[in-house]
């Protein structure tokens, strides 16, 4: 069975001036989430084969920052295509990996994830920042994720590991 993990980017760093949306990095408190992230995923086993990842410097940082604390061996792409994505973009992401990818990884942004999320499991589930939804996929094809079938296999919040984010 495919495995989606679906993770949006850590909290970023509102308070650097002239800044643009795509170059804003992350906080401190979004470094402390994806590491959490990162960690607890291979505790659990869940760790991905292969990562793909929005351009942006903050989800781009979220998931190096987690694959370093959790030591990943997947690897990372990074596609414009997952930044300001729709879900039909990201489901074409998606279906450009290679089938014998058993766990794939798309990291990205709201409110995307959120409807990707809805799309493939029909629940709605609050995609805060550095959340990790995972989706156990019908399909044995990744270019045959549809509406309807996924099925909700977790969701992690780094709070659920740390008062300080």
């Amino acid at each position: 069975m495919k495995r989606l993990l679906i993770m949006r980017h850590a909290e970023s760093d509102w308070s650097i001036k002239d800044c643009t949306d795509h170059d804003r990095p992350l906080n401190e408190r979004g470094r402390t989430a994806a590491k959490i992230m990162g960690r607890m995923l291979q505790q659990v086993g869940d760790v991905p084969q292969v990562v793909i990842t929005s351009s942006a410097v903050r989800a781009l940082a979220t998931v190096e920052l987690a694959a370093d604390a959790g030591e990943w061996a997947a690897g990372i792409e990074t596609t414009q295509k997952l930044y300001h994505s729709t879900v039909n973009s990201a489901l074409t992401v998606a279906a450009e990996t290679p089938d014998d990818v058993d766990r794939l990884m798309l990291v990205g942004h709201q409110p995307t994830w959120g409807a990707l999320v809805t799309h493939l499991t029909a629940e709605s589930i609050p995609v805060r920042p550095a959340t990790v939804v995972g989706i156990d996929c019908l399909a044995r094809k990744w270019q045959d994720l549809l509406f309807g079938t996924g099925k909700l296999a977790f969701v992690l919040h780094p709070q659920m590991f740390s008062d300080s984010v």
